[in-house]
Formats: structure tokens, C-alpha cells, sequence
């Protein structure tokens, strides 16, 4: 069996969506024939992107090390001034230097000692494509970059001004160049390396989506129940960021901040508010109807937005749950929201929500508010997607009164093609993986 070093900041027992790329390729690598050596963080505290689940430490074969380094709280949080200056002068941050530095370090041992077959790196941070290139130029052992969202081809991420949006794109393009696979997690973005960074060779550059994992979908799950119509969202909003965009429109486009045409709020429950009190003015019954479940970690501004908003009494938010509770919720769910950003025209969202694939595997229907993105696609050739554009309160309104009318009228179903939804199961997506790796030489 060939050895690979994993390289992960994101692995269990934190929780979180990060963390399950990881977790599930450890799981099932074994299987494909390679046996990871995992190098990651000591287990942080509970914060808002690495709440605790100590569950998912069950999943991890016994036959995987696991090496952990250490980076002190302070590093994790800099202060405003620190931030601003740092992204002022397009620095490597604290936290990202300590991070790479570490993982220089105790990679270089692992490797000198476990002579692994190929270093493998899961990002974010981004920090370790520089720390596996070293490690890799120390060893001899060829590196391989999977990166879980698209860096500064993200067009959600915010930059200081549109300069240091391009001086982001140089130092992936130079942090990548020297990789022997650079793995994208969607399409589009793989699509948007191949156009727009030409040091990195395009037969270099892959694509392997997100999944699900079949076992978490084994067994009969009750459905929520308690008479309601119960709609449910799981993960995070992104409100904060939204909101804050909205009050500084004029000073983000004049700096290049953000992509014209890209709104933020749509990501998020924003929307999806104003149609639900929209539809209580019409329909005061439906008080007694229908709970919307947001399942997982809100910042202040999510709840804020609940608390000040007439459908408050509609709403019922869990905090985090561990991910068999939380897929507890998605798959009893009567409907599953997914939100996204809005786009401008002609451009294609670069992301798709880890959420997605849980929701397709779930067969349940999920109203979605979606751009052109690969997540439209895929939800539409697994024919789950009830569909509106981001922001567009009307619209959405409408797809909830609909489904509503079929939980009442016990007609309440979709078209699920499960065919097309197994392609995205963990394990085969691993084996997807292990034949990339067999051909990096």
C-alpha cells in the first residue's frame, strides 16, 4: 500500500463543513490503496468554523497516524489593526505564517522518517501550498494541492481593493506552479485555473467535487413531524458579510472590493425573512404551519435579523449539532433551503455549498436560490431543485406556497434521480482520487 502524507488543518475533532472532505478521504484512502499520515492542528476550541465533534474521530481508520501541532489562541485572532495592515500590504498573516511554519517542520520529519509516497494538501489556508512545496523541495517527494475552495478565483472573498484581488491571484499561481496535480472542487473553478493562470499546467489541473457519504444515509429516518411543514437549512449564513456590503456599496466599488454584479445577502436567510412575513400578512394560519430549522452556528447578525423580523415565531435555531444530528434534520426535512450569491450575467458561480450533495443525497425537495453555477446544474439533473434567483423575494415566496400546497395536499415530492446523485458518494469520489494520485510520476 503507498504511503501519503496528509497535510489538513481542518480534521476532526473539530467539526464543521471543512472538515468532512478530509475526514471522508482519510476514511476511505485505505480502501482506494493509500494509507494516509495525517499532519494537522491540535483539536482548537469551540469557534464559529471549528465547533467540536468529537463523534467524527470514530470515522478515522485505526491504521491512520494522526500528527498534531500546536499554534497558540492569540495567533488564531489578530487584532483589526493587524488585519488591516496586513491585507494593506498583502502580507502573509500571523496565523498562516505560524501554520506553514509548523507544518514545514514537523512534515519534513514525517516525511524523512515515513518516506511517504506523495505530500498531499487539503486547503484552506492556503499557507500550505508553500508549506508542502518546501517540505516537497526538502524530500525529493512530489506534492499534490486539493483545494476546497477557489482562493482568489473566489468571487465571494473580499480583497482590500481590486489590486490586491490580483495580487492574491500572483501568489496562488506562484504557490501552485510547482504542484504535481493541483485538484479543484468544482468545474468552474478548475475551468478558471486552466484560463486564467498559465504557469500552472492545464493537464495538471483537475476537478473532484464535494460528497456525501453513503453510511451517514443508512437506515430509516423519521420524519421531523409535529404537524408542521418544516423547512430546513444546515451549515452557516453569510448575513454579516451581506449586510455589510450593502452599507459600503459605493466605497467597495470605487476600491474594486468586490465583482460588480456579486451580492453577498442572498447568501443567506436575508431574503427568505421578507417572503415569510410577506406570506404571514396573507396567510396568518400559516403561524401554525410551517417551522423553518436553521441548523448550525448563527453570528449575531444572523439571529439579529430573526429577533427583529415578524416571522421570528416561525423560526427554530439548534446551534450546532453534530453532523448525524444534523443530517437528522435533512434528510426528515419537508423541504431543505439552499441559498447562494447573486451573479452577474454571464458568469458562473465558482462555488457549490458542501450542504448540496447532502441535500441531493437526502431526495428531499430543496428550494434553491441559485445563479448559473455548477450547484444549479447538479440539483437540476437530480431533479431536487425548486428554483428561484438569489434575492428575488417574489419568486421565492411563490416555491414556498407551492410546496406548501403539496405537504398539505400529502403530494409532496420530487423527481429524484438517485443515478446521478450516487456519483458524488465518498467512496467513489476517493477512488476518484487514488487514480489521480497513480498518475502523478
Amino acid at each position: 500500500m503507498k504511503k501519503i502524507l496528509f497535510i489538513a488543518y481542518h480534521f476532526p475533532p473539530a467539526g464543521g463543513g471543512g472538515v468532512q472532505r478530509s475526514l471522508k478521504f482519510v476514511k476511505y484512502l485505505p480502501e482506494a490503496g493509500y494509507l494516509p499520515i495525517v499532519l494537522t492542528i491540535e483539536a482548537p476550541d469551540d469557534r464559529r468554523w471549528t465547533p467540536k465533534d468529537q463523534a467524527l474521530m470514530d470515522e478515522v481508520p485505526e491504521s491512520v497516524q494522526i500528527h498534531r501541532v500546536s499554534i497558540p489562541d492569540e495567533v488564531h485572532v489578530p487584532g483589526k489593526l493587524e488585519r488591516a495592515a496586513r491585507e494593506l500590504l498583502g502580507m502573509r498573516s500571523r496565523f498562516g505564517r505560524t501554520w506553514m511554519e509548523r507544518v514545514i517542520e514537523a512534515g519534513t520529519r514525517i516525511a524523512l522518517q515515513d518516506k511517504p509516497d506523495l505530500i498531499f494538501v487539503t486547503m484552506s489556508p492556503f499557507d500550505g501550498a508553500d508549506a508542502a512545496a518546501e517540505i516537497s523541495r526538502r524530500t525529493g517527494i512530489r506534492w499534490v494541492a486539493d483545494l476546497r475552495d477557489p482562493w482568489a478565483l473566489d468571487e465571494f472573498q473580499l480583497h482590500r481593493t481590486g489590486f490586491h484581488r490580483e495580487l492574491e491571484k500572483s501568489q496562488m499561481q506562484r504557490s501552485l506552479k510547482s504542484a504535481a496535480l493541483v485538484i479543484m472542487n468544482t468545474p468552474e473553478s478548475a475551468r478558471r485555473v486552466k484560463e486564467t493562470m498559465p504557469q500552472i499546467r492545464p493537464e495538471r489541473v483537475v476537478s473532484l467535487t464535494n460528497g456525501y457519504d453513503a453510511e451517514d444515509f443508512s437506515g430509516e429516518v423519521p420524519p421531523i413531524g409535529g404537524g408542521k411543514f418544516n423547512i430546513v437549512h444546515s451549515g452557516y449564513f453569510h448575513a454579516e458579510q451581506g449586510l455589510m456590503e450593502r452599507t459600503r456599496q459605493k466605497q467597495y466599488r470605487l476600491l474594486g472590493r468586490t465583482i460588480p454584479g456579486v451580492e453577498r445577502l442572498s447568501r443567506s436567510h436575508y431574503y427568505l425573512l421578507q417572503a415569510l412575513e410577506k406570506w404571514l400578512k396573507e396567510a396568518p394560519e400559516i403561524a401554525g404551519e410551517v417551522r423553518m430549522h436553521c441548523v448550525g452556528v448563527l453570528s449575531k447578525s444572523d439571529q439579529a435579523l430573526i429577533d427583529a423580523s415578524p416571522a421570528k415565531d416561525l423560526f427554530v435555531c439548534s446551534g450546532y449539532l453534530s453532523h448525524s444530528e444534523c443530517l437528522r434534520f435533512v434528510r426528515g426535512a419537508d423541504l431543505l433551503f439552499l441559498p447562494m450569491h447573486k451573479m452577474p450575467a454571464g458568469m458562473k458561480a465558482g462555488l457549490v455549498p458542501g450542504k448540496t450533495y447532502e441535500y441531493m443525497a437526502a431526495g428531499r425537495p430543496v428550494m434553491a436560490t441559485l445563479p448559473e453555477s455548477d450547484a444549479r446544474d447538479f440539483l437540476e439533473h437530480a431533479g431536487t431543485g425548486v428554483f428561484s434567483p438569489p434575492g428575488d423575494v417574489d419568486a421565492l415566496l411563490t416555491a414556498l406556497k407551492g410546496q406548501h400546497a403539496k405537504w398539505k395536499s400529502g403530494q409532496l415530492s420530487c423527481d429524484w434521480n438517485e443515478e446521478f446523485v450516487h456519483q458524488f458518494e465518498r467512496k467513489n469520489l476517493t477512488a476518484k482520487l487514488a487514480e489521480f494520485l497513480d498518475q502523478v510520476r
